[in-house]
């Protein structure tokens, strides 16, 4: 298995040119082709039509996401000559949560950017990267708004708790971990009144991914709670100057919103490298 198609995520946000340069050299790593998809977004004229200055207001919202357009539309057919990698660009004004997981079950990886709080172009529809990562059947690999990731995927972590979703993680991410130079494997400890062997051991499902070529290290994290796991998470593959995190996500749709577990919360909140999340 290695990923062929990819797809990335553009929008207007100051991240959107560093997220496509990332995209370019993973397609370059795995000879494969990249489609990008920029969502625009609109305010809701009917929103301003009691504020003073919105007429100008919106014209001014028009002109900056159509500059942003064109600059990243130049940077993408200017990378795909550079780099010889094929893809194909297109735009919408569609819904993002909506249209971007439709278009993303037609690709190997997807790729995705982090929200950020101080910046509003990056918020292209309410609870976006929940939507993407637990409706599109397909793995999302989410970059942090800051930072360029050079050295991505040398030093893999992946969270292992025996889950479904963490199984479906390890899988997906199989393309970057057999090119890896190392891989960890970080385990929970067992909680308070979890009963003893209740946890598959580490080893059991390195030795899986050490089968497919892959070098292999097991490394048990206390026990915590399950509210502080992405902390824990984050810090142990900072102090393992790892470079990449691989974790199952947990969510279940209510009504009217999607509701995550707090692990995937947190790291999505707080990420520093990129995180690959699979539901």
């Amino acid at each position: 298995m290695s990923y062929k198609s990819l797809l990335v995520h553009l929008d207007t946000s100051q991240a959107a040119q560093r997220r496509l340069e990332f995209a370019f050299r993973l397609a370059q790593r795995f000879d494969a082709r990249l489609s990008a998809i920029l969502t625009l977004t609109r305010p809701e004229i009917g929103s301003f039509y009691v504020m003073a200055g919105s007429a100008e207001f919106l014209a001014e919202h028009e002109r900056v996401s159509q500059e942003q357009r064109e600059l990243l539309e130049r940077a993408f057919k200017a990378e795909a000559a550079r780099t010889g990698v094929q893809g194909d660009w297109r735009v919408t004004t569609a819904y993002a949560n909506e249209v971007v997981p439709a278009a993303a079950r037609f690709a190997d990886l997807v790729i995705a950017g982090q929200f950020d709080p101080n910046d509003p172009e990056s918020l292209v529809a309410n609870q976006f990267l929940e939507h993407l990562i637990l409706d599109s059947g397909r793995p999302v690999l989410v970059v942090p708004y800051v930072g360029t990731f050079a050295s991505f995927g040398t030093h893999v972590v992946l969270a292992w708790d025996q889950s479904r979703e963490a199984a479906r993680a390890v899988a997906d991410a199989l393309p970057i971990v057999r090119t890896a130079k190392q891989t960890t494997i970080v385990t929970l400890g067992a909680p308070g009144g979890e009963p003893p062997g209740s946890r598959l051991p580490g080893a059991d499902i390195a030795a899986v991914i050490a089968r497919h070529g892959a070098a292999v290290a097991v490394d048990e994290m206390a026990a915590t709670s399950a509210g502080a796991v992405g902390e824990a998470l984050l810090s142990h593959a900072a102090d393992l100057s790892a470079d990449l995190l691989v974790m199952g996500c947990y969510g279940h749709a209510r009504w009217r919103e999607l509701v995550l577990g707090g692990a995937s919360r947190t790291v999505l909140r707080s990420m520093t490298i990129p995180v690959l999340m699979s539901h």
